[in-house]
């Protein structure tokens, strides 16, 4: 089930309020973790008890490292056990295939090749309750006796798809007491709109285009024009699919009384990438900096350690994102850009004007977006290859394209940037009170009607 469902926007996400703001204040973590696991189970009933035995081993573990604190060695054995449990679990369903096929590839071993379906949400939850027995350990948060309450946490269901990585430590108090207030609900109910708004009428809207540049590149007929509209097409898709994903799921946490982190901050206004890693999926980035950059000793030790590092969390991170060499490759990727940027082009960087380092940084990322985009590496290299010159230039379908998409590249533009922000934060308070709710129905009825009408409704960090 996704938040741009109708079955969850009509039926599911009003019983769940309705529940939730009936219930006793003591028993409302319960009843988060009784919906939350029903909206889990949705899909894929059986890999609840997946979610519940992670919940429950890094419950006890958390409990364990706390007990024998004043013995570092038995502390620091529980926190490992935690680690490479949950690695363990991460690895097991969504690499194994992946490890199975490459050794038989390189060494003949005939492993089995389970096609087991990936639990949804499962790079999220394992690195947010590894990251709870890590803090507990570090000091960094209290541990949670409370298993209804460590479980409310675990599978929080407005974050628990794909994010934002929620640290325990950032809800810890909210989990014991939080406030309820129509304000609150209100700013969420708003959030959660804007980003509805967002996946439904601008990513579903170019994924489309998207898709016809695949298909266009199948049969042999995309150009260079062509190949450019259907990467920043894919690029825009994704970030006002995730990032509309991303606010909804804020928006939900609002309603419930919970605070959680931004993940995005305009990053297409970025004027260099290492910028752009600063304002995109700004919650697991921070995840590696704190739990691996930091760890393996981060730019202290030296220029090659530094680089080390830097390849290592990178590698991680394309890693992370899926089990397929395109992932990895998107890693290392951004990996060489970074550390360019660092050793390389930090001073010409600082004497570039402004534009020209967002041409710089927009063309860098999009061409990373067809890196992730396209698993096969000999359609991906193909594409890349029409992106830079090989046939065409341009033909009549481009511009039939162009004239299509034009006020939906325009108004894609302009999300992206944090105008629309500024000029609504200029408004007279009382306008902004007359305005709210009129666009918050508008956008409503017409994502429905988009939703009633239409079947494109795809989720790209579903397979994460």
């Amino acid at each position: 089930m996704v938040f741009s469902s109708l079955t969850f926007l009509f039926a599911y996400l009003p019983l769940t309020l309705l529940v939730y703001f009936l219930a006793p204040l003591r028993w409302r973590n319960g009843v988060l973790l009784v919906v939350s696991l029903l909206f889990y189970g949705w899909g894929e009933p059986v890999y609840i008890t997946i979610m519940i035995l992670s919940t429950l081993i890094d419950y006890t573990h958390g409990i364990l490292v706390e007990r024998y604190r004043e013995d570092d060695r038995k502390a620091r054995w529980f926190v490992g056990q935690s680690v490479v449990f949950n690695l363990l679990l991460l690895g097991f369903f969504k690499y194994w295939d992946f490890l199975a096929a490459q050794l038989d590839a390189l060494l003949g071993l005939s492993l089995p090749v389970l096609g087991i379906p990936l639990p949804i949400g499962i790079s999220f939850f394992t690195f947010q309750t590894m990251s709870y027995t890590i803090d507990v350990y570090r000091r960094d948060a209290s541990v949670q006796r409370d298993l209804i309450s460590f479980g409310a946490f675990v599978t929080m269901f407005p974050q628990l798809i794909a994010g934002p990585i929620v640290q325990y430590r950032s809800v810890a108090k909210e989990l014991a007491h939080r406030e309820h207030s129509a304000i609150g609900f209100a700013l969420g109910a708003r959030r959660f709109t804007v980003g509805l708004c967002k996946k439904v009428l601008l990513a579903n809207a170019i994924g489309t285009l998207w898709e016809e540049c695949l298909a266009a590149q199948g049969s042999g007929d995309l150009t260079t024009l062509g190949a450019w509209m259907g990467l920043f097409a894919y690029g825009f898709q994704i970030y006002f699919d995730f990032s509309g994903y991303s606010d909804m799921a804020i928006g939900l946490g609002h309603m419930f009384g919970f605070r959680f982190p931004e993940n995005f901050d305009y990053p297409y206004c970025a004027a260099s990438v290492t910028e752009f890693w600063r304002r995109w999926h700004m919650s697991l980035t921070s995840w590696f900096r704190e739990y691996l950059y930091i760890p393996l000793g981060g730019n202290r030790g030296g220029t090659a350690k530094t680089l080390r590092n830097i390849l290592i969390v990178w590698a991680c991170t394309g890693l992370w994102h899926g089990a397929s060499w395109n992932f990895i490759l998107w890693g290392l990727y951004f990996a060489a850009w970074l550390i360019l940027e660092k050793y390389v082009l930090r001073g010409v960087l600082a004497r570039t004007p402004g534009w020209i380092k967002h041409t710089y940084t927009l063309l860098v990322v999009f061409v990373g977006w067809g890196l992730f985009a396209m698993e096969d590496l000999s359609v991906c290299g193909q594409y890349l290859a029409v992106c830079f010159g090989q046939g065409a230039l341009w033909d009549a379908g481009d511009f039939f394209w162009l004239r299509s998409y034009a006020l939906t590249f325009l108004a894609l533009i302009i999300g992206a940037t944090a105008l629309m922000r500024r000029s609504w934060q200029r408004l007279p308070e009382r306008a902004e009170q007359v305005l709210t709710p009129i666009l918050m129905l508008a956008g409503s009825v017409i994502c429905t009607a988009y939703l009633v009408d239409g079947s494109y409704n795809p989720f790209l960090y579903f397979r994460f």
